[in-house]
């Protein structure tokens, strides 16, 4: 594998080199001085250029950065939402044999003023000097906030409402169903409420990651273990007793997040619906 040297090295050739990049800016877990470094990272890059059609049209340029494995273009791979792609970008999701990966984004110059900020931003080459000053990286564009009442209200009854999905999916057998609206819908909520705990608990300071990838790290060994309980097989028997696991440590998290902003928690929702699993659980097949 290519070590992290030579790709930088090959990045900032490749645009000096070339008279259309302007200027190179790297965002990603590569700039954020708190996240772990591995193999792994990717390389989170932005080209300035004055035509991103030139590198769209004729990608040969590509084979510059090594033997690829596999390459993705979503923009693109759909048609995008009137507006979408308005500032005129293109990204080369690059996957290469050796095992590094660059996510290069052609970014119109001229449209620099519609760039969006990410606090994760570390300028690497201005030709024009044209970028305005960045401030230090860190991942403040990547903390929780504080959910509003609403907020607070909405997820939790996405949280058990759905959950009712899970249960009639299971008593019909149904293990595509069911499996999709725990893992989907009702586990995106329990990871929202636990964003907000972590965030407490951190005075929000605290990055759990995308996909709740550190929960490991900011969560309390007990909750951890409930939260690693949730994942299960293909067991009907199993999904049931994760469904219990899952409820039990959303109602104790919501709970203290409620607590902590003076929201409501809905305990008659809980309580109603709990007593709809308990019957569900119990009805014979033959029902």
């Amino acid at each position: 594998m290519r070590s992290e040297e030579v790709m930088m090295d090959l990045i900032l050739d490749f645009a000096r080199a070339d008279e259309r990049v302007r200027a190179v800016i790297m965002n990603g877990s590569r700039v954020n001085p708190d996240a772990p470094r591995d193999r792994f990272q990717d390389y989170d890059i932005v080209y300035l250029v004055t035509s991103v059609d030139d590198y769209v049209r004729d990608r040969s340029w590509i084979s510059y950065f090594g033997e690829l494995m596999i390459i993705q273009t979503p923009d693109e791979m759909e048609v995008p939402a009137p507006g979408e792609n308005s500032d005129g970008k293109f990204a080369f999701l690059m996957q290469f044999i050796d095992g590094n990966r660059i996510d290069l984004t052609m970014f119109p110059v001229q449209k620099m003023a519609n760039m969006q900020q990410d606090s994760l931003s570390k300028l690497l080459l201005d030709k024009d000097e044209i970028i305005p000053p960045l401030p230090p990286a860190s991942s403040k564009d990547y903390l929780t906030q504080p959910p509003t009442s609403q907020q607070f209200e909405h997820c939790c009854n996405e949280f058990w409402w759905v959950s009712t999905y899970i249960v009639k999916g299971l008593w019909r057998r149904e293990l595509s169903y069911a499996k999709f609206m725990f893992d989907g819908p009702v586990r995106d909520m329990l990871m929202k409420m636990l964003n907000w705990h972590i965030a407490i608990r951190s005075d929000f300071k605290a990055d759990p990651g995308k996909l709740g990838k550190y929960f490991e790290k900011h969560l309390e060994p007990k909750h951890w273990a409930a939260f690693a309980a949730t994942y299960c097989d293909a067991d009907y028997e199993n999904i049931w007793r994760s469904l219990y696991v899952m409820t039990s440590l959303f109602r104790e998290i919501a709970q203290v997040v409620a607590a902590f902003f003076d929201y409501t928690y809905p305990h008659e929702d809980d309580r109603r619906v709990t007593e709809y699993f308990n019957q569900i659980r119990n009805l014979p097949q033959d029902a």
